[in-house]
């Protein structure tokens, strides 16, 4: 899980050195609409340095705004979590607070600052997350994962219902596991929160800290079938060795339950969608 040994990074504003928070957003730059989006929540969550990962090819400096950014990092061309890991590392050593945002996805108002409030009253919590809306490509909200302080028991056998948009968790825990793993694809955040729940408390603050956007064009959403499973793999290595045996049996019924919810989730964005906020069905990821 290395770096590469020189980073192209374009800083905009040295005197924001000193934030305690840093944001990645990973992107290909082929969604510049929603990136705009999800920037400008960012600015709005609270205090941040924000790093932008991208391939020098998406030429990202001529078309966004400087104020919106305070970084390019060039994309180690390594997969979706080699990109994160490196924008995760590339930050000052002021930054204590991290997380990534997806380039289509959203933070609610304030919620940054919400966030650090809870980091650092208690020290042995090393990570945050709130509720989530899930949003479709117009910004319609579709419904609400209100998730619960239950979520990080039941990701070690069940759905993983924490959503990563709008959590929020501490630099000094995430290089002590190691950060990122590079062998998953689609659900290594899942593989990161249940090795950060071995090294400090998640705590479950109960307001809308993100919003994630359904939508085809989505890599958990396309990919669904092969995130279900990787999430699955996940799951089942994070167990006891005596239960690795026998969790094949409830794991099979599970990845069915997520990805017909999964499957209902995305008939509701092509039907009429009449309930602005719908019941909320089980995901196997955020």
């Amino acid at each position: 899980m290395s770096l590469p040994e020189s980073l192209n990074s374009i800083e905009h504003s040295s005197d924001r050195r000193q934030y305690r928070v840093g944001i990645v957003v990973p992107t290909m730059g082929t969604r510049p609409e929603f990136l705009v989006q999800a920037l400008n929540s960012i600015r709005l969550a609270g205090s941040a340095l924000v790093h932008v990962v991208a391939p020098p090819s998406a030429n990202l400096a001529s078309v966004l705004d400087p104020l919106l950014y305070d970084a390019l990092i060039d994309d180690p061309a390594a997969g979706l979590a080699a990109a994160i890991d490196a924008g995760l590392r590339s930050f000052p050593s002021t930054v204590r607070y991290i997380n990534w945002l997806g380039d289509d996805d959203l933070l609610t108002e304030g919620s940054l600052d919400v966030a650090v409030q809870l980091l650092e009253q208690d020290p042995s919590v090393v990570l945050t997350y709130g509720a989530c809306e899930y949003i479709d490509s117009t910004g319609k909200v579709l419904w609400l994962n209100k998730s619960g302080s239950y979520a990080r028991y039941l990701m070690r056998f069940g759905p993983q219902l924490i959503p990563q948009p709008g959590s929020l968790f501490k630099r000094n825990a995430y290089e002590r596991i190691g950060g990122l793993d590079y062998r998953y694809k689609w659900a290594f955040d899942l593989d990161l929160l249940i090795r950060l729940s071995r090294v400090g408390r998640l705590h479950f603050e109960p307001r809308a800290m993100a919003k994630f956007r359904w939508h085809m064009g989505s890599l958990s959403v396309g990919g669904r079938a092969d995130s279900v499973n990787e999430a699955s793999a996940i799951r089942v290595a994070s167990l006891p060795r005596l239960l690795r045996l026998i969790a094949p049996i409830w794991e099979y019924l599970i990845r069915i339950l997520i990805m017909r919810a999964g499957e209902r989730l995305t008939l509701r964005i092509k039907g009429s969608q009449q309930n602005p906020i719908l019941r909320s069905p089980i995901d196997g990821s955020s």
